[in-house]
Order: structure tokens, then sequence, then C-alpha cells
């Protein structure tokens, strides 16, 4: 496990988990968060994403989270270990729900509220997004490492065993 993907819903708790598992390995991390969004809560270009991207790609070793969907099939690409987090709606806006108002080492800005379009994409992450991450990671499954949760536990037992 040397380059790695997290991905999943907002508010499914990619970053928290991408911490932990950097605290354990040392490996780089990226949140794509901060190499996208400007701190007043623009963002560059998907262009300029890639070439950010593509100079991760170039080093030996990373874990970058977040879902993207525009570039996710690049990033798996380029990964050796993919995680996804595949949790319950209601989990993940209660995730979202709970980091409002919160500064945060993911994100350039503290949310203010749980605003309704990123609601949205929660509600909707499980038809609009999901099959479409399950048929990459179909694609991919002979090439690299697929660890999915279903449930926050089964995320921190992963972290409890690999520390161990």
């Amino acid at each position: 496990m040397k380059k790695v993907i997290i991905i999943g819903s907002p508010g499914a708790g990619k970053s928290v988990f991408a911490r932990k598992l950097h605290e354990i390995t040392n490996l780089p991390l990226y949140h794509i968060d901060m190499l996208f969004h400007n701190t007043d809560g623009t963002h560059i270009t998907t262009e300029e994403l890639i070439e950010k991207f593509e100079e991760i790609f170039k080093t030996d070793a990373w874990i970058m989270d977040g879902n993207y969907q525009r570039t996710l099939e690049m990033r798996i690409k380029e990964c050796d270990t993919i995680f996804l987090l595949d949790y319950p709606v209601e989990v993940c806006l209660a995730g979202a729900e709970a980091r409002v108002g919160t500064k945060r080492d993911d994100l350039p800005w503290v949310e203010d509220k749980l605003d309704e379009e990123f609601k949205k994409v929660i509600l909707n992450f499980s038809t609009e997004k999901l099959p479409k991450i399950y048929e990459l990671l179909d694609m991919y499954k002979n090439e690299k490492a697929i660890i999915i949760f279903k449930n926050r536990l089964e995320a921190e037992e992963y972290i409890e065993n690999f520390r161990n």
C-alpha cells in the first residue's frame, strides 16, 4: 500500500479515515478539497486540479481523499489501493452536519451551515454516483486492492488491526 485513494459520499468520513491511515503509514496525505478549493469557496479549474494530481502521481507514495467523480478513473489508474466508504445516507448526513462550524485541515474554510445543494448531493449519492463507482471498481478489481466499508465500525476495526 503506497498509493491510496479514499472515496465515498460527502460526510462519510473520508478525511478522518485518511488522517488515521496517514498517522499509521506516514504516507503523504492530500485532501482533494484543499487542492481544488480556494479559501473564499471558489475553486480552480479541473485542468489545474489534474496538473496538481499529475505532480503527486510522480511521487512514490501518497494518500488522497475525496470523490470528485470527473477525476476518479484517473486516480484509480494511478493508485494501488482503494478504500470505499459506502455508508448509509443517514450516517453521511449526520457526518456532514456534525462538522458544520468546525475548522478542519481538509477544507480551506469553515462551513457555517449545511448547504441545501450539498445536502442534495449526499441524498442522491447512492443513486447518482455510487453505481459508477462500483462499475469502475469492478473494472479494476484484478489490478487494485479494494477495501469497502459499509459502516464506521468496519473502518475503525481496520485501522485498529492495521496499528497492531
